[in-house]
């Protein structure tokens, strides 16, 4: 069961590629190298053991964010990747959110730019976050986050726990059920 009263969906399996369970890529990635199948999932999984290690966790569904890629709910909502076509030691990373209005939408693509800036497992020399224009005002978010890609402003400490302040619910790397102990 759910913190919400709901039953837990089946969740993809960590390891797998399912296509019609991630959005499509968005303009931030058009013209480059967009990863899928194997090379999604292992990158995935790296995403998801950062914004683990850094907290980045979606206040509503009680979860590290990676694991929305894989929570069959929101098929157009999570993370989709690629390598710039003009340096692929750039790797690009675009967020969907949920809905047009999500108001978590910024705190949570500042914290996974913070937690993939802050490790090196992905193997990238620089790493670039953006929301998809199907956010209401993705144009000022993503604003701020090519402000901070560049180090012209420094994204603000999130107020409580992880860096999106969402609530951290420990010990979900994005494979297992939401903690029940979990704030939100």
């Amino acid at each position: 069961m759910s913190f919400l009263g709901g039953s837990e969906p089946q969740f993809d399996p960590a390891d797998a590629f399912v296509p019609e369970h991630v959005p499509e890529p968005g303009a931030f990635l058009a013209g480059h190298d967009v990863l899928d199948g194997r090379d999604h999932v292992a990158l995935h999984r790296t995403v998801a053991d950062a914004f683990e290690e850094h907290g980045v966790y979606d206040a509503t569904f009680g979860y590290n964010l990676a694991r929305l890629n894989r929570d069959p709910r929101h098929t157009d909502a999570g993370f989709r990747y690629a390598e710039d076509a003009d340096d692929p030691t750039t790797l690009r990373a675009e967020f969907t959110p949920t809905t047009a209005f999500c108001p978590q939408a910024e705190p949570l693509a500042v914290g996974a730019f913070r937690a993939l800036d802050a490790v090196d497992t992905h193997g990238y020399d620089l790493v670039r976050v953006r929301v998809d224009a199907s956010l209401d005002g993705s144009d000022a978010v993503n604003e701020r986050l090519a402000k901070m890609e560049t180090g012209e402003i420094e994204p603000e400490p999130a107020d409580g726990g992880g860096l999106a302040g969402g609530g951290v619910a420990s010990g979900d790397r994005g494979d297992s059920a939401s903690d029940p102990s979990a704030p939100f």
